[in-house]
């Protein structure tokens, strides 16, 4: 039944391997995040958290330390890599 309920949230735009993996992300974290409001909160962090692992998007350590414990377990196949500009200067001293 819970499946049932977070399919409404699938992105037009997400992929195949994008949407499992954030679908499990709200499965994972949906009993925490009942109410109305909760439900966007848990929608913008899966969000978060999608963006971050497939298009590389930064966020305040903060955040991202809270979305990275809120998707423990989850597994994502063929994960892209990206390389910071942070990254690149530190190899090239």
């Amino acid at each position: 039944m819970a499946a049932e309920f977070v399919q409404q949230f699938q992105n037009f735009c997400e992929s195949g391997k994008q949407w499992q993996s954030r679908q499990q992300f709200l499965l994972n974290n949906l009993e925490h995040y009942r109410g109305e409001n909760d439900m966007d909160k848990l929608l913008a962090l899966s969000m978060v958290w999608a963006n971050h692992v497939f298009m590389g998007c930064r966020y305040s350590e903060e955040l991202l330390k809270k979305v990275q414990d809120m998707a423990e377990g989850i597994e994502v196949e063929d994960a892209p890599h990206f390389t910071t500009r942070d990254e690149i200067v530190k190899r090239n001293l």
